[in-house]
């Protein structure tokens, strides 16, 4: 099972994830110059954020061969998470750079999932009003975003 992750200035890897989440994160920390410390997480091109947090797995469980949260040959932006400490919220950090420029609705969404309001520079808003609703966030969102653009190098 291949995923594509993207990272850095506009490059991208394919990643076997047919192995443990130890060593899938050890490898994505590496290419894409992660402290060892930091954690990690890949963003889906449907806006969705997959965490890589090896503690997720179980102190007596396995590792699991192939993560089971990742969609084969599917495309992720690699995501540095920088925990809030004192009350201030969780940030979610795009290693893909210009990630405004290149895929503004996953900026958005990580905006969004960091506490963060919404650029107000003409973009689509995240929130909207349905059947005199708003939606509250990636779980209620009944909108799919669009795929990314195949990127050849």
């Amino acid at each position: 099972m291949f995923i594509k992750v993207m990272f850095g200035a506009g490059c991208w890897e394919l990643v076997n994830t047919w192995c443990s989440l130890v060593t899938l994160t050890t490898h994505l920390r590496q290419r894409g110059q992660v402290p060892p410390d930091a954690t990690i997480a890949l963003l889906a091109e449907d806006g969705h954020l997959v965490s890589l947090d090896e503690r997720l797995e179980g102190a007596s469980q396995a590792p699991s061969m192939g993560s089971p949260r990742l969609q084969e040959r599917g495309t992720y932006v690699l995501v540095k998470i920088i925990k809030g400490e004192g009350g201030t919220p969780t940030r979610y950090e795009s290693l893909l750079e210009n990630l405004d420029d290149q895929y503004p609705e996953l900026a958005e969404e990580l905006h969004c999932l960091s506490g963060l309001h919404p650029t107000s520079d003409g973009r689509r808003r995240r929130t909207s009003t349905r059947r005199g609703h708003q939606e509250q966030g990636p779980l209620s969102r009944s909108r799919r975003m669009g795929s990314l653009p195949s990127r050849t190098r």
